[in-house]
């Protein structure tokens, strides 16, 4: 699964032409995508997650545990599972996050 955070859909709604290209390069291999208003025209299928109790919760008992301050950041890693690809502008503050969850995921700058 390819998980985009926000860096990320800013990059694509500026037109990051590496941004564009890895996510019609994950649709077209018809991988599920997270989705937000601005990108929309980007991807064809999308899956909305929405931060609920239980993944709120997830996300603050791994931030006590690996660290950092940012709960979406948190969550972005809580859906992770391993073998994923990470869109984001902040892969030093996910990095420790995906350590502690024991995910092993690809974290690629945006």
């Amino acid at each position: 699964m390819l998980i985009l955070d926000a860096g990320a859909f800013v990059a694509a709604e500026r037109g990051d032409r590496d941004v564009v290209a890895l996510v019609k390069r994950e649709r077209l291999a018809g991988r599920r995508h997270g989705r937000q208003a601005p990108v929309a025209r980007l991807l064809a299928g999308v899956e909305v997650v929405p931060v609920d109790d239980g993944l709120g919760r997830r996300a603050g008992m791994l931030l006590a545990v690996g660290g950092g301050s940012d709960a979406i950041d948190a969550a972005v890693v809580c859906l992770a599972e391993d073998g994923d690809d990470i869109l984001t502008s902040d892969p030093g503050d996910l990095r420790p996050l995906a350590e502690a969850a024991g995910v092993h995921v690809e974290l690629i700058a945006v």
